[in-house]
């Protein structure tokens, strides 16, 4: 038995296939899904959705969102998705790199708009800087 995976985020469809195992990154932890867990929605926070079929692990960057799982079918709709396999190593690494910088730059800023806009920066420069790792 498998299940059935759709991400999808306004600009695309990330991700439309079958798979044996996923990891959602939920904004109370990891969520593990196998085919004929109960019916449920959970909010997706910034991080890395692994995939596993026929015995390997794909890794899908996600920024925010919601996912729904129900009859071995789990949708997720996100902000903003890329697959790991297609993400430079070398860029996100940068990126994660200019973000780190520019939260330090906001250390005195207690909850200022810039802090919190470098904090979800920085969320998503990790996700995706993850996700390339993991391919």
């Amino acid at each position: 038995m498998t299940l059935t995976l759709r991400v999808l985020a306004p600009d695309q469809s990330v991700f439309d296939d079958t798979a044996d195992e996923i990891i959602l990154p939920s904004t109370t932890g990891l969520l593990g899904v196998l085919p004929g867990h109960i019916s449920m929605v959970t909010a997706i926070d910034f991080g890395v959705l692994r995939v596993l079929k026929n015995g390997n692990w794909d890794s899908i960057a996600l920024t925010g969102g919601f996912a729904e799982v129900e009859s071995n079918e789990v949708t997720v709709l996100v902000n903003k998705a890329e697959m790991g396999k297609n993400i430079d190593s070398a860029k996100a690494e940068a990126e994660l790199e200019q973000a780190l910088n520019q939260l330090n730059q906001t250390k005195d800023k207690a909850t200022s708009p810039e802090k919190i806009k470098a904090q979800e920066t920085l969320n998503k420069a990790k996700a995706w800087f993850q996700a390339s790792k993991s391919e």
